[in-house]
This record gives C-alpha cells, sequence and structure tokens, in this order.
C-alpha cells in the first residue's frame, strides 16, 4: 500500500527568465496562468479529503513546474506561509519544491528554513559543462556543486533531476551525471529522458537535422545504468520517465505535443524490466552451470532439449516486482522463450523477496534447486 502522497502546486514557468531548448513549461504543466496563495491554499484543501483514512505515513506538499527559488522572496513567502500554516497544523508532513542550480543563495535557503521548508529538488540535467552550454541552461556544474553543498549543509533534503540525450550529450557524459550525483548523495533522484517538445528551441533543432533524439532503446539502454549506479548507492529513484498526465495531449498518449522518439507511457517499467532481465539471465546461468557443470553440453547455449526432461525454470520476484520481471507487454517472457527454447519457463510471486530481488530455480523431477 502507497505510504506517501503527494499535493501537487504548478506554478508555471515562473521565476525562471531562462528559456533552455527543451523547456515549454506550459505544455507540461497544462497551465498558463499565475498562481496564486489562495491557489495553494484551494489545491490542499481539495487534496486532503481525498487522502484522510488512507494510512498515509507522509503528505507532501510539492511546488513543481518552474524555478520556485527563482520568484521573488516576498511571493515565495507568500506561498510558503500557506504551506507552512497546514504543516504546522499537522495536515501536512512536508514542504517540497524544484528549482534551478543557480537559484541557490544562503538569503534564501534561510527563507526556506524559516517556513520549515523540507526538500530542495535541483534540475541538474547533467555535470558535463558542453551538454548544459548546448541546452542552454545559463550556468555551469560549478553552480551545481555549490548548490547542493549549500542544500546540504544546511539540513534540507536534496534531490537531482538528471536528463538524458540533450544536446551534445553522450552514454559516458550520462554515467558521469550518475557518477557524480553518488559522490554528492542526494536522498532523492529523478532520471528523464529528453523529450523534444513542440514549441522549442530543441524541435526547431531536430526539425533542421541539428539534433537527433535517442530511440527509446537507446534511452533504455542509457537510463538502466545510470539507474543502476542510482540504486546501488541506496539513493531513492522517485521518477523515471515522464507521465502521460505530464504532457498535454486530447488522445492521452502524451504525442500530441511531442516529436515522438523517446517518449513511452512506461518508460520506469521498460528501464527497470531491463534490468530485471539481466538479473534473471545471471541467475540462470548460474543455476545451469551448477546443476550441469559435469555435463557435455554447454547450460544456456546448446543445451539439447532432451537433456533436460520436464525440467521449467521459475524465475520469482515479489509481487511488485512482477510486471518487471515479466516485462512490458510480456517482452522478457518472450525473451527467455526464444533464447532458451529446450527450456520451459514459469514466472511466480514469492512476497518473501524485496522489491526489484529476483531467483530462479529448478523444477524437475529430481531437485528443486534456487539461486
Amino acid at each position: 500500500m502507497k505510504k506517501h502522497a503527494i499535493i501537487p502546486v504548478f506554478i508555471p514557468h515562473r521565476g525562471c527568465p531562462n528559456d533552455c531548448v527543451f523547456c515549454n513549461q506550459k505544455a507540461i504543466t497544462a497551465r498558463g496562468s499565475d498562481v496564486t496563495p489562495e491557489d495553494v491554499r484551494l489545491t490542499i484543501e481539495q487534496y486532503l479529503p481525498t487522502l484522510r483514512g488512507r494510512g498515509l505515513e507522509t503528505i507532501e506538499l510539492a511546488f513543481f513546474g518552474g524555478s520556485f527559488t527563482g520568484i521573488p522572496l516576498r511571493e515565495q513567502s507568500a506561498f510558503l506561509e500557506v504551506a507552512a500554516q497546514y504543516k504546522s497544523r499537522g495536515l501536512i508532513d512536508k514542504i517540497h519544491m524544484s528549482t534551478r542550480p543557480d537559484y541557490i543563495t544562503p538569503e534564501i535557503l534561510d527563507n526556506l528554513k524559516k517556513y520549515d521548508a523540507d526538500t530542495i529538488e535541483l534540475g541538474v540535467q547533467s555535470f558535463d559543462d558542453e551538454v548544459l552550454a548546448k541546452s542552454g541552461r545559463g550556468h555551469t556544474a560549478e553552480a551545481v556543486y555549490q548548490a547542493c553543498e549549500l542544500i546540504k549543509s544546511r539540513g534540507f533534503e536534496l534531490g537531482i533531476q538528471l536528463m538524458i540525450g540533450l544536446p551534445g550529450d553522450t552514454p559516458e557524459k550520462c554515467i558521469f551525471s550518475a557518477i557524480e550525483t553518488v559522490r554528492i548523495g542526494p536522498s532523492i533522484a529523478r532520471l528523464y529522458p529528453t523529450i523534444v517538445l513542440e514549441n522549442t528551441a530543441l524541435y526547431e533543432m531536430h526539425k533542421a537535422g541539428t539534433y537527433h533524439p535517442l530511440t527509446t532503446e537507446e534511452a533504455v539502454s542509457i537510463t538502466k545504468e545510470m539507474y543502476r549506479i542510482l540504486d546501488e548507492a541506496g539513493i531513492n529513484i522517485i521518477r523515471v520517465g515522464l507521465k502521460s498526465t505530464d504532457l498535454i495531449s486530447g488522445s492521452g498518449t502524451g504525442r500530441d505535443h511531442t516529436a515522438g522518439h523517446t517518449y513511452h507511457p512506461a518508460f520506469r517499467q521498460l528501464v527497470e524490466g531491463e534490468l530485471a532481465k539481466e538479473a534473471l539471465e545471471l541467475r540462470l546461468e548460474k543455476l545451469l552451470t551448477g546443476r550441469y557443470s559435469g555435463s557435455d553440453t554447454l547450460p544456456g547455449t546448446a543445451l539439447a532439449g532432451a537433456a533436460l526432461p520436464g525440467t521449467t525454470v521459475v524465475f520469482s520476484s515479489s509481487r511488485e516486482s512482477f510486471s518487471n520481471m515479466v516485462g512490458n507487454g510480456g517482452c522478457n517472457r518472450k525473451y527467455f522463450e526464444s533464447k532458451y527454447p529446450y527450456l520451459k519457463f514459469r514466472f511466480s510471486v514469492d512476497d518473501r523477496l524485496p522489491r526489484n530481488t529476483y531467483t530462479a530455480g529448478l523444477s524437475c523431477k529430481s531437485s528443486k534447486p534456487r539461486v
């Protein structure tokens, strides 16, 4: 059961005079008008009745959609005052905002502390100066390092957002950004493959042939390696890819305002499914090699079906990870059945297993080893 809920307040393109090549804030937030402190109050009041009685551990108010700390300090305070009132009454637990690295100063952080804010997410996008410059970010990586140090030194929870496939990007640069993120040590992270939105400079670059979006397959391949690095470091990856509801779309596909390509409504499952497939195959090879190490055949390659009469490989995961284990559209199931036609496969739930942990076992006449 979900234990964390977010009350989102969208502040479209507020406080940000910068126009990054990929950014069309009005399309992303689906709201173009200014937001007032009273709107914040109304949003909270609208959400709270739907959250009561659900056994939630944390209710978080989050300012999204713009660069919150870039708006005038007086306006920030007006929004934060509303949030702080609800927090002091115990109706919400955390106050969260997204902003740019170059809009973090000691004065800004002191003001956030005054209103008991908790989490600051930075749209870092990349730690590579060339990528930042070609993407029109308006700052260098040094601003990122300084902002992260300030945020952590003041006791805020730090979040880092990274993008994959920006102009000038390479797989190596993306991996470097993931490694630097681990070195800094945020509590949370988001991974976003670059989406080409209409009415952006990136869209014009794409039409002119000076920018080529990643294919979905390329984006998954790079993102899964970044995910692995962050996850193994214990960083909570709270989002991978945009949801369809993050984009304006009459059809609900998210493609009405994009150039297609990298966008996929289940991008996180594609990434986690690839990681699951790799984990399962490692366990399968280990299982077969150990089981048939004395055989004349080579497990996992040329093993004849007749050598394993009645053998079924049982892959297991927690209920939460089952869809990743099977893969989007059953792609992992199809992969194993195609590559190992001499084996039968069964996918099962074992709720004793932690999330994103997978095992493989042999179900045959004589034994049932498991790894």
